[in-house]
C-alpha cells in the first residue's frame, strides 16, 4: 500500500506529461518530504542490446555540486609512493595482501576500490567477489591508476559510474532532497549531458526511450529530453 505522504505527492505530478528538466526538479522539490535525507535518483531506459559488447553504455562524470554521500575509498597498492599518496589524499583504507585477503574472506564495507595497475594482477582474483557490487577497480572509470590521490578527491567530490544493467537501464545518484533545485538541476544537467554522448555508434533508432527523476520515496517524474537530443 502507497504511504499517506506518498499519495500526496502524486497529487503534485502528472504521470502521463514529460516536464522539462528544471520544471521536474521543481516538481520534486514540492513533494512531502520522508524523515530521512533521500537520495535523488536520474534513470534512463535506452534502446541499446546490452548483450553486444560493443552497445554497452558506462562512464563516469563529475558532480558540479558532488552527490552529497560520504565515499569510503580503499586503496589497493604495494608500500611506496602510490600508497602513501592514497594515505595523504583521504583513503580510509590503504593496503595489498592484508585488504585483497580481507576481500577474499567477504569483507565489502567501502564505496569505491581503487587500484594501480602493478596491483591489478593479484586484484582480478577478486572478481567473484568485488564484480557483482560494482566495486571492482576498472581504467575505464579512472579507477585503475598509479595517480591514486587524483582518483581518491575525484570520487570523494563526487564523481559517479553510469553503467547499464541487464535490462539496458541506467540508475545514477544526483544528489539529496537538501540539495537546492538549482544545485540538482545542475548534477543533472552533467549526467544527461555524459549519458546523451555516450551513445554506442552502432544503436539505431531512439537511444533514450524515457528518462525519470525520482527521490528515494517519491513517485517518478517523467523527463522531457529534447532540449539535451536536438
Amino acid at each position: 500500500m502507497p504511504s499517506k505522504r506518498y499519495k500526496k505527492a502524486l497529487t503534485q505530478v502528472d504521470l502521463t506529461k514529460s516536464y522539462p528538466l528544471k520544471d521536474a526538479v521543481q516538481t520534486l522539490a514540492r513533494f512531502p518530504k520522508a524523515k530521512f535525507n533521500e537520495t535523488v535518483e536520474l534513470a534512463f531506459r535506452l534502446g541499446v542490446d546490452p548483450k553486444q559488447s560493443d552497445q554497452m553504455v558506462r562512464g563516469t562524470v563529475p558532480l558540479p555540486h558532488g552527490s552529497g554521500k560520504v565515499v569510503r575509498v580503499l586503496v589497493f597498492a604495494k608500500p611506496g609512493q602510490a600508497a602513501d599518496a592514497a594515505r595523504g589524499a583521504g583513503a580510509e583504507y590503504v593496503g595489498f595482501d592484508d585488504m585483497i585477503k580481507k576481500c577474499q574472506d567477504g569483507w565489502t564495507d567501502f564505496d569505491v576500490a581503487v587500484a594501480t595497475p602493478e596491483a591489478m594482477s593479484e586484484v582480478r582474483k577478486l572478481g567473484k567477489v568485488l564484480g557483482p557490487r560494482g566495486l571492482m577497480p576498472n581504467p575505464k572509470t579512472g579507477t585503475v591508476t598509479d595517480d591514486t590521490a587524483k582518483a581518491i578527491k575525484e570520487v570523494k567530490a563526487g564523481r559517479v559510474e553510469y553503467k547499464t544493467d541487464k535490462a539496458g537501464n541506467i540508475h545514477v545518484p544526483i544528489g539529496k532532497a537538501s540539495f537546492k533545485p538549482e544545485q540538482l538541476s545542475d548534477n543533472a544537467h552533467a549526467v544527461i549531458d555524459a549519458v546523451v554522448k555516450a551513445r554506442p555508434a552502432s544503436v539505431r533508432g531512439t537511444y533514450i526511450q524515457s528518462a525519470t527523476l525520482s527521490a528515494t520515496m517519491s513517485p517518478p517524474v517523467r523527463l522531457d529530453l529534447k532540449e539535451f537530443t536536438a
